[in-house]
């Protein structure tokens, strides 16, 4: 049994942070919130705090969201948990809830093209502190190594209301892959974070130490998160897929892809946010480069996914688009807002979205640019640049924001500043 219940948001970090307060008091706290403090949104995720414009004044609201409970049982031990928006006193959005910052750009997407977001996140993460299994890559030695940890993990996130799907011993050492079903809207987004946490809470129940961390090593690879993404309209029917046009897209969904591939590396600093995530970004690593649309192809930072039906109703289900270039260092709902704000800008701009099926790291630097290809920032200086310099990225946020988020990444970077990419890679790894 629990006596508290704990309300958290995910914040610029990707961390989970908040306050527990006794299960007798829910129905006011649902009401009225839990206080938060300004200043926590300048927490970075080594727990310095950047330069803040809040200082130690003002106040805010953390507020239960009562369809994000989560009561996770393990054994004797419960954890009984909310997601929450941050609002002010006035009973307002502020500025700096990641939560808000989505819905508003999942309100854009209806308002500009009359579609829901239907979302689902592939996340990797891997086990510390074991030997590792050679020559195990997506094998059954490796799956059974962890079976306990697997059948927590997938029991927990059916109980949870999710729609397990897979989970597997992925390439790397002690790698492994969840994936669930999609959801709508926020609540992709929420799942995405609800997953990390019950995995980290089933290795603690399993005794497996658990990290999402974007790379371990530098000479090795690295876990990320792939963000499946589709379209629903008034009547939930799919408007993703159009069979008599380039790729299987329709028109709306060339359109979004079109604008995720012109902003990506103005956005990159958001979804891949740490200093380490620029370790993976590269070519050959089954990552993503390049600012590239390509089909079926894991090189890609934007890929076109396979179907398995041949009926035209279940592929017009099942058809999707991929966003590769991201990592668990990044919060799932401002990742995600990033992306869709990127998108809409492509469906009003009208853009197209050509499909590759190469290699575009044998491309020369003049041939890349008359195809209008961008080699992606290789590092979170760069993609931090990029992104204070894109003004149409500016405007999708509020005026303080990206000030805000800029000092708190840089705070970021000057802690790891005299560290190897070896020491930078632990230090991460310990946080997430």
């Amino acid at each position: 049994m629990s006596n508290l219940v704990f309300v958290a948001t995910c914040d610029l970090a990707g961390k989970v942070r908040g306050k527990a307060f006794p299960v007798d008091d829910l129905d006011r706290r649902l009401a009225r919130g839990v206080g938060w403090t300004p200043t926590n949104v300048q927490i970075n995720c080594f727990d310095g705090i950047a330069d803040s414009p809040f200082g130690s004044l003002g106040d805010l609201l953390l507020v239960p969201d009562a369809a994000t409970r989560m009561r996770a049982e393990f054994g004797d031990n419960v954890e009984d948990w909310f997601l929450g928006d941050i609002l002010t006193l006035e009973g307002n959005p502020w500025e700096f809830c990641t939560r808000s910052l989505l819905k508003s750009a999942l309100e854009r997407l209806k308002t500009v093209a009359d579609v829901t977001l239907l979302a689902a996140f592939e996340q990797e993460f891997q086990v510390r502190g074991k030997p590792t299994i050679v020559g195990d890559a997506f094998g059954r030695t490796g799956f059974e190594a962890e079976r306990p940890l697997c059948e927590e993990l997938i029991r927990q996130i059916a109980a949870a209301g999710f729609a397990p799907d897979s989970i597997m011993k992925e390439y790397g050492p002690n790698q492994y892959e969840i994936v669930i079903g999609p959801e709508k809207g926020v609540r992709a987004a929420d799942a995405a974070v609800m997953v990390r946490e019950l995995a980290r809470s089933s290795g603690r129940h399993v005794g497996t130490d658990v990290t999402f961390a974007p790379i371990l090593d530098p000479a090795s690879v690295g876990n990320g998160v792939h963000i499946h993404m589709s379209f629903l309209d008034a009547n939930d029917n799919p408007v993703t897929y159009d069979a008599e046009r380039s790729g299987g897209m329709s028109r709306l969904t060339e359109a979004f892809a079109g604008g995720v591939l012109k902003y990506l590396d103005g956005i990159l600093a958001m979804t891949a946010p740490s200093v380490v995530s620029y370790l993976r970004l590269t070519p050959h690593r089954w990552s993503a480069a390049y600012n590239n649309l390509g089909f079926r192809d894991r090189e890609a930072s934007l890929r076109i996914c396979p179907v398995t039906s041949k009926d035209p109703t279940a592929i017009e289900r099942q058809f999707n688009l991929e966003y590769r270039a991201a990592d668990a260092a990044a919060c799932p709902h401002l990742a995600l807002a990033a992306i869709v704000h990127a998108g809409v800008q492509g469906i009003e701009e009208g853009l197209d979205a050509p499909i590759t099926e190469e290699d575009l790291s044998l491309l020369s630097p003049e041939t890349l640019a008359a195809r209008d290809f961008v080699r992606l920032p290789e590092s979170l200086e760069q993609a931090l640049q990029r992104m204070d310099a894109n003004e149409t990225v500016k405007n999708w946020f509020p005026a303080t924001f990206l000030p805000v988020y800029l000092a708190h990444k840089e705070s970021e970077i000057t802690h790891l500043a005299n560290m190897t990419d070896l020491e930078r890679c632990a230090a991460y790894a310990c946080t997430y």
